[in-house]
């Protein structure tokens, strides 16, 4: 059994329409799904992708009205997004620039050409250059050009305070593989580097070991849990079964509609996911018109007027 790579990040931001500029406008990415948190719908959900809503690009949002988060350990604390050669980070580097969005210069980290910068509730990213490994699916109605769009997530850093237990968990129960072993840039701490699959930026997780930080609090510009892939339901079962095995709790099964989901803590505090590639975005939407309505999940569907009354426009 083995993870694929990221599935999603699902972060939290206190002001929807702004995120949804930033991340369109500025970011050049697709909305692909405009809903509401299943579980609190007077919250929006917004799901912003690649141009054919690819698993594995999806970076997600909960509108909560909160306050900032409290930075510090046992937190998913940096978000990978992926570009394709030092063209593209030039590009970058000047839009950021012109955008007064906060952004580092061009520096190496692990071995690779990065940016790192923050969205304007301080949400942290670091865009590399993953050196056009893989697919890549272009939106024709993206303001960046096509060379430079972003090609999906990866890698993700989590901070803990101490490596063991969290190692067990990665290598152990996820068969993910410890491959090499970074400084961190902010001189914070090693980061470990976990693989999954074939490896490489998509699917990488980094484990950041920072015992001297406080306790994070999540918050506007906080993640929330970060997701892995698995193929289809049976493996998903798979997986509930072997973190049963391991006597480690956990959701269970969870039907998302666009995808199954299985949700459970690792020993540093972080909320892990594991969701199905399928069935994907296009279940109640067309490809060409995805995001542009209020999409919610059939056991919804009939509560779609007041969840609608309670949202606040986007634009």
């Amino acid at each position: 059994m083995n993870l694929t790579g990221i599935h999603h990040l699902t972060a939290i931001t206190a002001n929807a329409p702004a995120n949804k500029r930033f991340y369109t406008e500025t970011l050049g990415l697709r909305l692909v799904k405009k809903t509401v948190n299943q579980d609190d719908t007077s919250a929006y959900h917004l799901f912003y992708a690649d141009g054919e809503a690819t698993p594995g690009t999806d970076l997600t949002f909960f509108d909560w009205p909160v306050s900032p988060e409290r930075r510090g350990t046992h937190s998913i604390s940096r978000t990978g997004l992926r570009v394709s050669g030092e063209e593209s980070l030039n590009y970058w580097a000047a839009r950021f620039s012109d955008a007064g969005v906060n952004a580092d210069a061009i520096k190496t980290i692990d071995g690779r050409a990065a940016i790192e910068f923050e969205d304007p509730e301080g949400q942290r990213f670091r865009l590399i250059d993953d050196g056009g490994r893989g697919d890549s699916h272009a939106w024709d109605r993206s303001p960046v050009p096509a060379a430079n769009q972003i090609r999906g997530l990866g890698p993700i850093t989590i901070s803990v305070p101490t490596l063991g237990p969290t190692d067990a968990v990665l290598t152990r129960v996820l068969n993910m593989k410890q491959e090499r072993v970074y400084a961190s840039p902010d001189g914070r701490g090693d980061v470990h580097v976990y693989a999954m699959g074939d490896g490489g930026p998509a699917a990488e997780l980094h484990v950041a070991v920072q015992p001297d930080l406080p306790i994070a609090r999540q918050g506007a510009g906080a993640v929330h849990h970060v997701a892995f892939r698995t193929p289809d339901v049976p493996a998903i079962r798979d997986w509930a079964a072997r973190l049963s095995e391991f006597r480690i709790p956990s959701s269970g099964e969870v039907e998302r509609y666009y995808f199954r989901s299985l949700y459970f803590r690792e020993p540093g505090g972080n909320l892990f996911e594991i969701a199905t590639d399928g069935p994907g975005f296009t279940a109640d939407e067309p490809l060409e018109s995805l995001g542009e309505r209020l999409s919610l999940p059939p056991f919804l569907e009939g509560k779609r007027a007041s969840i609608e009354a309670n949202l606040k426009p986007l634009d």
